[in-house]
């Protein structure tokens, strides 16, 4: 080779690879990492312009909405002048049966028998009192009634043929709910399980009505 390189022997000149190279392999790394960037965010446009965004979140907000209950028919409850209870006394205190079976008797309910409590429930009732009577009077809506009076009393059944209720009163008795509180519970369960709101129907509209677009 003439000119600035002369050949001696048995070994050449060791030759540098040119640097250009390396740029051109950079240089098309990142033009695909570029391409690859700019093709997610042409999606995340598309999705957003097409309303899929909002598809999911109706859907979801669609889950929180409580499942509608089908209403179901309301028995009727029994007056109280159709109850008979008998008071019974199963605490330490004096003349409470008897204030008790008074105040019944103003709000209505039919006094029958009172005294001091039998023998299996005497200072054994740790809660309010003890609602006792037959199977059908249960069933009837008896126990129920009085429970709105007393709220917290247990509910038990016996062999009976009568149709009447023991209120055993028990240590943790005070005072029967006010009028305005036994009302309120009565009107409660007489009135019909309520409808699934607007919000949530409108809402599970909004999640299965496919998004339209523009033209």
């Amino acid at each position: 080779m003439g000119g600035k390189y002369r050949i001696t022997g048995d070994t050449y000149p060791r030759m540098r690879r040119p640097r250009n190279r390396r740029r051109i392999v950079l240089v098309g790394v990142s033009a695909v990492v570029a391409l690859g960037l700019a093709g997610w965010g042409t999606l995340q446009l598309i999705d957003v312009f097409t309303g899929g965004d909002q598809s999911a979140s109706a859907v979801g907000h669609q889950r929180d909405c409580p499942t509608p209950k089908p209403v179901a028919p309301v028995k009727a409850l029994p007056k109280p002048a159709a109850i008979k209870v008998n008071v019974y006394n199963a605490t330490t205190t004096s003349g409470l049966a008897k204030a008790a079976a008074d105040e019944l008797k103003k709000r209505g309910f039919t006094v029958g028998e009172v005294g001091n409590a039998p023998k299996a429930y005497d200072k054994k009732v740790p809660g309010p009192g003890v609602l006792l009577g037959a199977p059908t009077a249960a069933a009837g809506g008896s126990f129920t009634v009085l429970g709105t009076q007393l709220p917290g009393t247990v509910q038990k059944t016996d062999q009976r043929k009568t149709a009447e209720v023991d209120l055993i009163l028990g240590a943790k008795f005070k005072a029967f709910s006010t009028p305005a509180e036994a009302t309120a519970a009565m009107t409660a369960l007489t009135k019909p399980s309520p409808a699934p709101s607007a919000s949530c129907a409108t809402t599970a509209t909004t999640a299965t009505t496919p998004p339209t677009k523009s033209g």
